[in-house]
């Protein structure tokens, strides 16, 4: 617990660094160090594993050894219940949306003598905090599938098209039973709908977010394509099952 504490007390340290200096124009060797304590406070948040620890505080199940063997909401609602995967997906969520946040609430700050565009920092703190929850050094640089942290980076920095690919995803999954389908839809949709909503800005950011997205899913490309996919209206599995393939 000490380390999900000192990883929170170094975003908050951050944050408000961030926001004591809002509205100044720092010297460029500290707006520089500044963006870098953001990004690194995006990749520290991203990389509190919360499905992990509402799973084990609350119903005293890992849901690395359990369920399906991933750490997101859908995991943790297959083995705590729907309340406990709503808590871990919330969770999630602001774990993108937080540190994306604060990235946009930063000083200006050069690179050299030109000011760094806000949303290549708001881009990179955003990539950070889904790696962290990818890629968590606190369960061995393991993580989860970073969906619920991808849609809170991008509430936070393309509302308008997210709404849509979210619409998709929930046509997906409706009609087809399977979450993780749903998912891929979303992260593979949004680079087309930024183009179309002209937020171009942003398009390195999808598509790296995507590509990373797709490939946390290849166990299950691989289940679909031979039929063995679970769709999530069937896929109870009790607390001592063993996961599936991730």
């Amino acid at each position: 617990m000490k380390k999900y504490l000192a990883a929170l007390a170094f975003c908050l340290g951050t944050a408000a660094l961030t926001f004591t200096m809002r509205g100044s124009v720092p010297e460029p060797w500290l707006g520089q160090t500044l963006a870098v304590l953001i990004i690194l406070s995006g990749y520290a948040a991203g990389a509190i594993p919360f499905g992990v620890l509402i799973a084990g505080t609350f119903c005293g199940i890992d849901p690395r050894s359990a369920g399906s063997g991933n750490i997101g909401a859908t995991n943790v609602s297959r083995l705590c219940g729907f309340k406990y995967g709503v808590m871990a997906l919330v969770c999630d969520i602001l774990k993108g949306l937080l540190p994306a946040l604060l990235a946009g609430r930063a000083p200006l700050i050069f690179y050299g003598n030109a000011p760094l565009n806000p949303v290549w920092l708001c881009s990179l703190t955003g990539f950070a905090a889904i790696l962290g929850h990818r890629y968590s050094p606190f369960i061995g640089f393991k993580g989860g599938k970073a969906v619920a942290t991808t849609i809170g980076v991008f509430i936070a920095l393309a509302f308008r098209p997210l709404l849509v690919a979210a619409v998709l995803c929930i046509l997906v999954i409706w009609r087809s039973g399977f979450v993780s389908l749903g998912a891929m839809v979303l992260v593979s949709s949004m680079p087309f709908l930024l183009v179309i909503f002209g937020r171009m800005d942003l398009l390195p950011l999808s598509l790296a977010v995507a590509a990373l997205v797709i490939y946390a899913h290849k166990g299950n490309i691989q289940r679909l394509l031979r039929g063995e996919e679970k769709s999530w209206m069937k896929s109870k599995n009790p607390p001592g099952d063993k996961p599936t393939q991730p």
